[in-house]
């Protein structure tokens, strides 16, 4: 799947500058093509309005989940339940970097995993969710979440490598909250605006795993 070198990139790049302007995950979100022109650009000619994927509600396959856990970068330093805390030091960086991660991939669908990575910026003041996703799903829909049941809402994709596009959010305390009392979330990547694909990560051990990192 080749989760492990982006996992690795995240970790490396946990030093965030500004995690206020980091999204939350929203109810509702506006689509790229909503963004409001430069007030002197001339008028386009009108045109259809076009479809919005959240009008209907989709269809959501749920996934079988595999192996999980493969082999992270860095240094392993605990493991709590299906959560392993795992540490690099970047270089140039004067002290390590930790982060909680959890891979999954969908043992029916091996082209579909996810890596979830929770990690906490370097002056510790936010905590920072970034979920890795593989290439060729439709970003315009972003990231679904679900836990329990319960809809948090969705997160847009906000870069994409080789190997990977992944959707980064602040980890809020309510939705902290939800996932210490959880039992587990599910990720929904959509392949169609119509058809979603759930993906369960077990939240055992992210209570534990959590109050590990340093």
């Amino acid at each position: 799947m080749g989760f492990r070198s982006l996992a690795q990139s995240l970790l490396l790049t946990a030093s965030i500058a500004a995690a206020a302007t980091t999204p939350v995950f929203a109810q509702q979100q506006p689509t790229p093509s909503q963004a409001t022109p430069p007030a002197s650009a001339p008028a386009p000619a009108p045109a259809p309005a076009p479809q919005q994927p959240s009008a209907a509600k989709p269809n959501v396959e749920q996934v079988t989940p595999g192996h999980t856990q493969p082999p992270a970068p860095g240094t392993v330093k605990s493991n709590h339940g299906a959560w392993s805390v795992v540490c690099d030091k970047p270089a140039g960086a004067a002290t390590e970097q930790c982060a909680l991660m959890q891979n999954v991939i969908a043992e029916d669908r091996p082209e579909v995993g996810l890596s979830v990575v929770v990690l906490k910026t370097a002056d510790r003041k936010s905590k920072i969710l970034r979920v890795l996703a593989p290439l060729g799903v439709l970003l315009p829909n972003g990231l679904g979440l679900n836990v329990d049941g319960k809809d948090i809402g969705r997160a847009y994709f906000v870069r994409c490598f080789a190997d990977g596009c992944y959707a980064e959010v602040v980890l809020e305390d309510e939705l902290l909250k939800t996932f210490r009392s959880g039992a587990q979330a599910t990720f929904i990547v959509f392949q169609t605006p119509e058809e979603g694909i759930g993906i369960p990560v077990d939240l055992k051990g992210f209570a534990e795993g959590f109050d590990a990192l340093p």
